[in-house]
Formats: structure tokens, C-alpha cells, sequence
């Protein structure tokens, strides 16, 4: 039950990425107004995606594996960082076509 905690945090990473890509590529579409909608949910999977992975090492160390957790560590904390800029930056160019789309 505890390594679907590594599956849904991948699934969620995965949402956090694919939502603003498919708000960017409807930006020519008129009357898209669920973006704002689109970004929450996205920073919010993002969050959740990186909790998950929070919960796991905490069960890694309750159950004092610690050869996996030494293991695994350096890559979580990478990836965590990795997802984390590629939402916020795909959220904010987000924010800044349809800001610009809303001024005109």
C-alpha cells in the first residue's frame, strides 16, 4: 500500500505539467476562462505530488530502511526540485499570455 504513494506521486507530478501545457496550447481559443481554475489544480498537484514523497521517506525511516532511503534520496530530492520549478515556471508563463490576453 505504501509504494502507491511513489505511483500517485508520479500521476500527480505528471497533472501538475500536463494542465498548463493544455492551457498554453487553448490560448488561441476564444472564451477559455477556466485557466485560473487550471493553475490551482495544477500547483495543488504539484504539492500533493511532492507530500506523497514526504509520507514515503517518513515511512523509510519509521521502518528503518535506511540502505533505500540513502539510496533513493539524492534522486527524490532532485526530481522534487525539478517538478517544482517546471510547475511554477509553466504556471507563470501561463499567467503572464492569459494576464496579457485579459488587458486587451
Amino acid at each position: 500500500m505504501i509504494g502507491l504513494l511513489n505511483l500517485g506521486s508520479l500521476v500527480l507530478g505528471l497533472i501538475a505539467w500536463i494542465l498548463p501545457v493544455v492551457a498554453l496550447m487553448r490560448y488561441k481559443e476564444h472564451g477559455h476562462r477556466n485557466w485560473i481554475s487550471s493553475t490551482i489544480i495544477s500547483i495543488s498537484a504539484c504539492a500533493i505530488s511532492l507530500c506523497f514523497q514526504i509520507f514515503y521517506n517518513s515511512h523509510l525511516v519509521k521502518v528503518r530502511d535506511w540502505s533505500a532511503l540513502m539510496d533513493t534520496m539524492g534522486a527524490v530530492a532532485f526530481f522534487a526540485g525539478v517538478l517544482l520549478i517546471g510547475t511554477i515556471l509553466l504556471n507563470a508563463l501561463t499567467l503572464i499570455i492569459y494576464r496579457d490576453r485579459s488587458t486587451k
